[in-house]
């Protein structure tokens, strides 16, 4: 018979990303397996380019809502669809009350906040086994003495060329054919994992002077970032930043050539991609949410203040991200093969 999973889905974009390769890892071992996820709706659009996916669910409740009985309610409408297993990836209780509620015979995450009256496969987390959150979602999908395999499949976006012919219609941003390079200069965190915006407009310059297109990308928060690109570069980028649901950035980042960005979620939407791609850290750590591409560079400093994970650097002089210069980064995207 068929294992039908439920999987209860991180709210955040690269979170999300990253949740593909335990859904690869479930397919891998039981192709038959169907596979649904739980998730806020906004993240549909990332759920739908997954093929592992069977039924994205919309999760009605915001991540920092509690809401008890709701999440009780909504585990009673669920028992009807008869899971053999939940998978739960956030660590809160209240993420666990639904598939206990659901009364899924099988519930399987890490035990914290007292989860243990929730979960009746609980597995008590080892950082120094797991040091990845992708090895910690992955190790979900394996019973708890079992290794993971020396490989981990990686998030890989499917894209329709009718996906990409209707956004580019829409839009209509600027295409010649040409190289495109993708900008993503901003972060929702915090400045302290933007690399400044004078270095992105360097880069725009030169890629330019090169023959390349610049597609600037963000979401509205990022709009005063991406002006002051736009300042900087004399009004020639394509600035999308703001203007695109999140679908449409995915099926606009399926067409350009190269991707220069900051720590952020686009950052793994376009590893999912397979773009070549500058990832830039500061503030935060490339050992725990790496790029997941083969195609994907990792430029950082090792300074004694990184990493601080503060939103504004402490020290005020954010040498991480301006100590790391354009010509690095320029040295990298030379090795392309556009």
């Amino acid at each position: 018979m068929t294992q039908k999973i439920l999987i209860i889905g991180p709210s955040w974009v690269g979170d999300t990303v990253m949740a593909q390769s335990l859904f690869k890892l479930l397919k891998l071992r039981d192709p038959d397996c169907t596979i649904d996820v739980l998730a806020p709706a906004w993240t549909f659009s990332l759920l739908n380019r997954m093929p592992e996916v069977a039924q994205a669910i919309e999760m009605p409740l915001t991540h920092g809502e509690l809401k008890l009985a709701e999440r009780y309610k909504l585990g009673k409408q669920l028992r009807s669809a008869r899971y053999d297993q939940a998978i739960v990836l956030p660590n809160s209780f209240k993420s666990a009350l639904i598939p206990w509620a659901a009364k899924i015979p099988k519930r399987t995450g890490w035990l914290r906040e007292m989860r243990h009256i929730l979960l009746n496969d609980g597995r008590r987390l080892d950082k120094q086994r797991y040091p990845l959150m992708i090895e910690q979602y992955l190790a979900l999908g394996v019973a708890a003495n079992e290794s993971l395999p020396s490989s981990y499949p990686q998030p890989e976006f499917i894209i329709t060329k009718t996906q990409q012919e209707a956004v580019l219609l829409k839009h209509k941003p600027i295409w010649r054919g040409r190289p495109i390079l993708a900008l993503c200069a901003g972060a929702e965190f915090g400045p302290s994992k933007r690399w400044p915006e004078e270095y992105y407009a360097e880069i725009a310059n030169q890629k330019m002077a090169e023959g390349w297109d610049i597609w600037l990308f963000g979401s509205p928060k990022d709009r005063p970032v991406t002006e002051k690109v736009m300042e900087l570069t004399g009004e020639r980028c394509e600035n999308l930043s703001g203007r695109l649901q999140l679908e449409e950035t995915i099926d606009l980042l399926s067409l350009v050539s190269g991707v220069v960005t900051n720590d952020s979620g686009l950052m793994h939407v376009a590893c999912a991609l397979k773009k070549p791609l500058v990832a830039i850290y500061g503030s935060t750590s490339s050992t725990f949410t790496p790029p997941l591409s083969k195609t994907a560079s990792v430029l950082k400093l090792n300074l004694a203040c990184q990493p601080c994970f503060e939103r504004i650097c402490p020290l005020q002089h954010h040498r991480c991200m301006r100590d790391l210069t354009p010509s690095q980064v320029m040295a990298i995207t030379e090795g392309w093969d556009v």
